[in-house]
């Protein structure tokens, strides 16, 4: 399967004794001195959907049920396979399948789809959700009682230049 510009191979691996995902970049070829395979089952009948839950969901610590409040068609244009497993929901919602290394960046990850969202499951990705909202409120809060300014601790506020620049 290939996505995202990346090939994946499904394949049986003698030293765990169940299926894997393989990237095939990652794969050092050796000349065929071993024994041959045997042919066995596919783990799923779609393979690609076997690969892209693999790489987007259970590859990480933390997963997540997301219900995205748009069409299956509109999410699908925006979550790649190597990001989640979208289902529809009806036809104005999807559920995506996702995973990522904490629930903090599921929360980024969520969010940068751009799209209204429930959390369905894990419940406590809700309270990391919570978090970061309370988080953004407060830098939101402070960002309004305070004169923005550059890196050089100069006033932003709108007039002619000042200093060498000026004078060009």
């Amino acid at each position: 399967m290939c996505s995202e510009r990346r090939w994946y191979l499904v394949a049986w691996d003698l030293d765990r004794d169940d299926w894997r995902t393989f990237r095939v970049d990652r794969i050092t070829p050796r000349p065929p001195h071993g024994p041959r395979f045997a042919p066995r089952t596919p783990p799923a009948d779609d393979l690609a959907a076997y690969v892209s839950r693999g790489v987007s969901t259970r590859a990480y610590a933390s997963h997540a049920v997301i219900r995205l409040r748009v069409p299956l068609e509109e999410a699908a244009e925006r979550v790649s396979p190597t990001a989640g497993t979208l289902e529809s929901d009806g036809p104005d919602s999807c559920i995506l399948h996702t995973g990522a290394a904490s629930l903090d960046v599921l929360v980024i990850h969520v969010m940068m789809f751009g799209f209204e969202f429930d959390v369905l499951e894990p419940a406590e990705l809700t309270e990391a959700v919570r978090t970061a909202r309370d988080r953004l409120a407060r830098s939101l809060a402070r960002a309004g009682e305070s004169t923005p300014r550059t890196p050089d601790g100069a006033d932003r506020t709108p007039g002619p230049r000042s200093g060498s620049a000026a004078a060009r």
